[in-house]
This record gives structure tokens, C-alpha cells and sequence, in this order.
């Protein structure tokens, strides 16, 4: 799962280096939170007009933890 954040998120920056994925523990509900670290000029990339581009994130990463039966959240830090 890490490793398709880092994917999705590298094919839309102009700083591909600077990602970097943080996986937390599950919590008491056992959802796994990863946390997405970009450069500074790439969070408007990653962002998108009105979020739209991470609603898309979070719900192509969902699709793929529901496949694996898995809760997962996604925070662009």
C-alpha cells in the first residue's frame, strides 16, 4: 500500500525525491493512517483545485485496502 501512495503521488510532483510515505500503527478502530510528506511547491499539485486531487488519493487508496481488507486513511501533511 506504501509503496502505491509513493507511486501515485511521484507521478504528480515535480519533486519526486522529496516523497515520503509514513505508516502508523492501526488504531483501536484498526485503520492504518499514512501520512504523505511533499516539497513545499508541490502541495498545490497534490492538493488540487478544491482538494479534488486528494479526495482522489484517499479514495483510489481505499479501493485498493478494501481488495486486501484493510481500513486505511490517507493525511497530506
Amino acid at each position: 500500500m506504501k509503496e502505491l501512495l509513493i507511486a501515485i503521488a511521484s507521478g504528480l510532483v515535480e519533486h519526486p525525491e522529496a516523497v515520503s510515505v509514513v505508516e502508523d500503527a492501526p488504531n483501536e478502530e484498526n485503520t492504518i493512517v499514512f501520512h504523505l510528506h511533499v516539497a513545499e511547491e508541490d502541495m498545490g499539485r497534490v492538493i488540487g483545485r478544491q482538494g479534488r486531487i486528494a479526495k482522489a488519493i484517499r479514495t483510489v487508496m481505499r479501493a485498493a485496502a478494501n481488495r486486501n481488507n484493510q481500513k486505511i486513511s490517507v493525511e497530506i501533511d
